[in-house]
C-alpha cells in the first residue's frame, strides 16, 4: 500500500468537545493539556524505554512476526479443505479480539451462508462455561468436521481448560484417541505451561504467544490472527495498520501524537470527575471492538495500589454502547444524568454500502422527509446530533474518525488504544500489564475445586460469612 493510500486511511482523533468553549465550564481549559503536556511525553519515554527492555511486547508485533504469519496463513489454507468448522476455546483476551476482528471484517451472516464464507470454515468462539451454552453448540457440531484452538498461556485457565477436556473426550470418541491431535490446535506459552505439555503429547500444530504480551494485548498474536486467517481476513493489512499507528505514536510532538494526547486527555478527565469511559461506534461492525476496549481499559487501569504500594485505588470504568441503537437506551442518562463520563464516537466517515431509502408517503410530514437520503447519511447524521445534543448538555465527548473498515484501519484502532493505555499506565503511575483482582478470583476456584497449592484459599473460602437466609427475599 503507498503511504498515500495509508494517509487517507489515517484514523483521526477529534477533540474540539472536550473543552470549555464548547461544552462550558465542564470541560477542559486547552492550557490544561499544555500544562501537562510534559508529563505524557515523560509517560511515552518510559514506555519506550521499557520496550528497549522488553518489556512491551505488544509494540514488538507489527515487525517480528513474518514467519509465524507464513505459518498461520499455510495452516489455514491446509485445514480449511478439511474442516467446516473452527472453534475457539479461549476468554478475556483469548475471545474478544478473535470476535472484534470476526465482526468488523467479515459479512454479519458469515456463519450462515455459504457465500458469505468464500470457502473458509465456520467460526465459532466459545468463551464461557454456561452448561446450556456449551451443550447447545457441542450437539450441533459435526465434530469429524471441526478443529478447535485452545488458547491459554498457561495451560491452567480452568474456563477454557475444562472445555477441552470436554471436547477432547467427544472427539476421542467420534475419531478416535490416535486422531485427537488433528482436530486440535495449541495456542500456548512456548516453553512453558500445561497446555503446550499436552500438545507435545497429543501431537497438536502449536502457536506461541510471546512470554512479554498479557492476553488483553494479545489480538495482534496468534491468538487472535490464527481465526482471522481461517476467516479469510488479511492479517497482514491488520499488522500494517498497527505499524502505521505506531509509527505515529513515536511522534515527537506531542500534538502530532493522538493516542498520546488521548490517554492524557482520560487521564485528567478521571481527575476532574470524569471516571467513565463510554466507548460508543456508529457502526455495527465496530461494536465488538467497543467490547474489546473495555477489557483492555478495565483490566489494565483498574488498580489498587500504585508503583510504590500506596492504596489508590484507580481506573475510569469502560462502558459499550452503540449508536443508533443506544441513544433509545443510554442516551438519557448521559444527556440528563451525573456529569461523569467522557464519551468516544466512532465515526466511520465511508461505509461499504451506501442503502438508500426510498420516497414513499411525502404527504405525512413525519415520514416523507426520510425518502432521497440513505442509510450512511441517516447514523451519521443521529450521531453528529447526539454530539450537539450532549454539548448542549455541557457533557464532554470526542470522536475517533475511521475512514473505511478495513484490516489497516481496525489494525490502527487496535494499537491506538492499546499505546493509549500504556500511557494512561504512566500518568496513573500504576502496572497496566498485570491483573492482581482476576488472579485472586481464579485462586479461590482453584482451591475449591481441590487444585494442589491451592489449600489456603478453599480455607478462607470456607471460613467466610456464610448469607442470612433472612436476607435471601
Amino acid at each position: 500500500m503507498s503511504e498515500k493510500k495509508k494517509d487517507d486511511l489515517r484514523i483521526r482523533l477529534d477533540i474540539n468537545n472536550i473543552f470549555e468553549e464548547v461544552v462550558g465550564d465542564e470541560g477542559f481549559k486547552l492550557e490544561e493539556l499544555e500544562e501537562y503536556k510534559a508529563e505524557a511525553e515523560a509517560a511515552k519515554e518510559n514506555i519506550l524505554k521499557a520496550e528497549a527492555e522488553g518489556k512491551m511486547g505488544f509494540m514488538e508485533l507489527p515487525y517480528k512476526q513474518k514467519e509465524v504469519i507464513k505459518e498461520l496463513k499455510a495452516t489455514a489454507e491446509e485445514l480449511k479443505e478439511k474442516f467446516d468448522n473452527i472453534v475457539i476455546l479461549g476468554i478475556g483476551g483469548s475471545a474478544l479480539g478473535n470476535i472484534a476482528v470476526q465482526t468488523a471484517i467479515n459479512d454479519p451472516y458469515y456463519n450462515m451462508f455459504a457465500e458469505a464464507r468464500n470457502g473458509y470454515p465456520r467460526l465459532f468462539v466459545s468463551d464461557n462455561v454456561d452448561p446450556d451454552g456449551i451443550k447447545a453448540m457441542v450437539d450441533k457440531l459435526d465434530v469429524e468436521k471441526t478443529v478447535f484452538n485452545v488458547i491459554s498461556k498457561s495451560g491452567s485457565t480452568a474456563e477454557t481448560m475444562s472445555q477441552f477436556l470436554l471436547l477432547r473426550d467427544l472427539v476421542a470418541e467420534t475419531v478416535g484417541e490416535d486422531k485427537v491431535g488433528e482436530h486440535f490446535i495449541a495456542t500456548t506459552s512456548k516453553d512453558s505451561g500445561y497446555l503446550i505439555e499436552i500438545a507435545k503429547r497429543e501431537n497438536m500444530k502449536t502457536f506461541h504467544i510471546p512470554d512479554n504480551v498479557g492476553g488483553r494485548f494479545s489480538v495482534l498474536t496468534p491468538v487472535g490472527l490464527l481465526s482471522a486467517a481461517f476467516t479469510g481476513v488479511d492479517i497482514e493489512e491488520l499488522l500494517a495498520g498497527a505499524a502505521y499507528m505506531d509509527k505515529i505514536s513515536r511522534e515527537a510532538d506531542f500534538w502530532d501524537n493522538p493516542a498520546l494526547i488521548n490517554g492524557l486527555i482520560h487521564y485528567l478527565a478521571f481527575k476532574k470527575g470524569k471516571v467513565m469511559s463510554v466507548m460508543m461506534p456508529y457502526s455495527d461492525r465496530l461494536k465488538d471492538l467497543a467490547d474489546w476496549y473495555r477489557q483492555l481499559w478495565a483490566e489494565s487501569l483498574g488498580k489498587e495500589v500504585n508503583r510504590d504500594g500506596e492504596v489508590v485505588n484507580v481506573g475510569p470504568t469502560p462502558i459499550k454502547a452503540l449508536g443508533a441503537t443506544d441513544q433509545h437506551s443510554q442516551a438519557q442518562l448521559y444527556m440528563e444524568g451525573p456529569y461523569d463520563k467522557i464519551i468516544t464516537f466512532l465515526e466511520v466517515e465511508n461505509f461499504e454500502n451506501k442503502l438508500e431509502i426510498p420516497s414513499a408517503y411525502e404527504d405525512l410530514d413525519g415520514l416523507g422527509y426520510l425518502g432521497g437520503h440513505s442509510f450512511a447519511e441517516l447514523i451519521n447524521t443521529e450521531k453528529k446530533a447526539t454530539e450537539v445534543a450532549l454539548n448542549k448538555r455541557k457533557r464532554m465527548n470526542q470522536t475517533i474518525y475511521v475512514p473505511e473498515v478495513n484490516e489497516f484501519t481496525l489494525g490502527q484502532l487496535f494499537y491506538f488504544f492499546e499505546f493509549q493505555t500504556a500511557v494512561a499506565g504512566e500518568l496513573f503511575d500504576i502496572n497496566a500489564f498485570n491483573q492482581p483482582g482476576v488472579e485472586l478470583g481464579k485462586n479461590y476456584t482453584y482451591g475449591i475445586f481441590g487444585r494442589d497449592g491451592y489449600q489456603d484459599k478453599k480455607d478462607e473460602f470456607e471460613q467466610s460469612a456464610e448469607h442470612n437466609e433472612d436476607l435471601i427475599l
